[in-house]
This record gives structure tokens, sequence and C-alpha cells, in this order.
């Protein structure tokens, strides 16, 4: 028996389910404030830094990969929820694999900031 068709979204409703994952994505999870705090922080920095384009780019990448990272994680935590809410050793080492994601791309993110900020900022302190 063929399996019936399932109209694929238009455009529209692709959009529209990107952009309710990203406010559920904002609200899920406390952790995802602490990124947008840091990342204010960021640009803000290299505002008054008057960092370069390509430092730009580097900061602006950095800042996606680690908000992509948290909203995978979340997804993840999700999905598990779904999947079991009673203690589940597997599911637990998936979430101990996802937050260690989100951990790798902050601290690979906090190196590059420190490697474009560090040097400005002592120069303005005169240190």
């Amino acid at each position: 028996m063929p399996e019936p068709y399932i109209k694929e979204p238009g455009w529209r409703a692709k959009f529209r389910h990107a952009f309710r994952g990203t406010k559920r994505g904002l609200r899920g999870q406390s952790s995802f404030f602490v990124h947008l705090f840091i990342t204010a922080l960021v640009i803000a920095t290299a505002t008054v830094l008057k960092v370069d384009r390509t430092e730009w780019c580097l900061l602006v990448l950095c800042i996606t990969v680690v908000l992509t990272a948290e909203m995978f994680n979340s997804a993840l935590e999700w999905l598990a929820k779904a999947i079991d809410v009673a203690h589940n050793p597997h599911l637990r080492e998936a979430l101990d694999v996802g937050s260690a994601a989100v951990l790798i791309a902050a601290i690979g993110a906090a190196i590059v900031g420190a490697i474009i900020f560090v040097e400005r900022l002592v120069r303005l302190l005169g240190w």
C-alpha cells in the first residue's frame, strides 16, 4: 500500500515554524538569556573598541555558533522530555553531550573575543 502524499509546507510556513521555534527557544531556556547578555556586551565592546570588518565577522560568527548550539541543545532537551520524563541514562548522556557542545562553542567564542579585545583593552586602560 503506497504511503499517503504529504504536501511539503511552503516557504512562508517554513519561516513561520522557524520563528516560532526561535521564540520557543528564547523562552524555554534561562541559559539562552545569559548568552544574549554576553552577546550584548560583545557588541557594545566591539563598537567602543572600533573593531575592523574582519573582526566583526569573526565575532558575529562566534555569536551565531554559540546561539545555534544553544538552540540545538534546547531542541535536544525538548525531545528528551517528549521521549521519557523518568530518569533515563541514555537520554542523560545525550543531554550531557548537547551541553558539552554549547560549552565548547562558548569557550571557543571567548578565546576569539580575548584575541580581539585584550590588546585593545590593555592599550585603552594604559596598562
